[in-house]
């Protein structure tokens, strides 16, 4: 039979991408968690996983495994909560940025089932602008997105930098007027980007608007302009234009901002659980 310890160490090795991340996310030490992999893989008889150059990854038969692990794993929280008389229920309503889609949102989504397998989750992936007017009009109850500098609104995750990013930034930078990749109004990385360029007089055109970031992404590996995303968000096969070709960004900080008048204990633990996976997975990426 497989042991639930072992699981939840071998999904968290997958997330994190090392065994000192992992162990960190879980409370353990880094030997605990390589004995509790070593020992799953003597059971099944199994490699389940291997280093590259830079983090562990799953083999083959870490790859069949991880889709049972995790249901298990979620099985074993439903039925917690399921005999737990402290166990949340209800619906909450969240939104959440679009930078974070192919970046952190599976992670933290994750969490989410894990911890509170009882709560109805309706999400909403948006432009930070759009995710705050929703929130004003009443129809989400809590918003994970980015805010500018010297706005205190919400509770602050971390501050992140911008960065400029194209497939060819030789190729970007010789083409004059700029041509720009970004996000329709009201989005904020848009407007830093436009008013940066303007106070250095750096003649620019947008070449491609998207509401998705997989789009703007596609655009981008095209070649057919400038990406500005969080630096610990940037697509991969793009580049990072070296500082000093165009004009600094101004950073951004991600928060969590409820709603006034929303489910006031939901929220709160709902808020709590993602900002935990948040600076965890911020933590095991420094680390990494």
């Amino acid at each position: 039979m497989l042991d639930l310890t072992q699981l939840r160490s071998f999904v968290a090795v997958e997330q994190a991408g090392s065994f000192t991340a992992a162990a960190e996310r879980l409370g353990l030490g880094q030997s605990t968690v390589s004995q509790h992999v070593q020992r799953l893989e003597a059971s099944l008889g199994r490699r389940l996983l291997a280093r590259d150059t830079h983090r562990v990854v799953l083999t083959a038969d870490g790859e069949a495994l991880l889709t049972h692990a995790r249901t298990l794993l979620a099985v074993e929280g439903q039925v917690q909560a399921l005999f737990s008389d402290t166990g949340l229920r209800g619906r909450i309503r969240l939104g959440v940025s679009e930078d974070f889609v192919g970046s952190q949102l599976p992670a933290v989504l994750e969490a989410f089932v894990r911890s509170h397998p009882s709560v109805d989750l309706e999400l909403t992936v948006a432009l930070s602008g759009v995710l705050y007017e929703m929130q004003d009009s009443g129809d989400l109850d809590l918003v994970l997105a980015k805010r500018r500098l010297g706005n205190d609104l919400g509770t602050l995750i971390y501050r992140e930098p911008l960065v400029w990013l194209a497939r060819d930034p030789e190729q970007a930078l010789a083409t004059r007027p700029l041509p720009l990749i970004a996000f329709p109004p009201p989005s904020l990385t848009r407007a830093i980007a436009l008013e940066a360029l303007g106070r250095h007089g750096v003649a620019w055109r947008i070449v491609c608007t998207c509401g998705s970031l997989s789009g703007l992404t596609a655009a981008a590996r095209a070649g057919m302009g400038v990406l500005v995303q969080p630096r610990s968000m940037a697509p991969a096969g793009l580049r990072e234009i070296e500082a000093g070709a165009l004009p600094k960004l101004e950073d951004v900080e991600f928060v969590l901002v409820p709603r006034k008048d929303a489910d006031k204990a939901l929220v709160t633990a709902v808020s709590e659980d993602i900002l935990r996976r948040i600076r965890s997975l911020r933590l095991g990426e420094s680390r990494g």
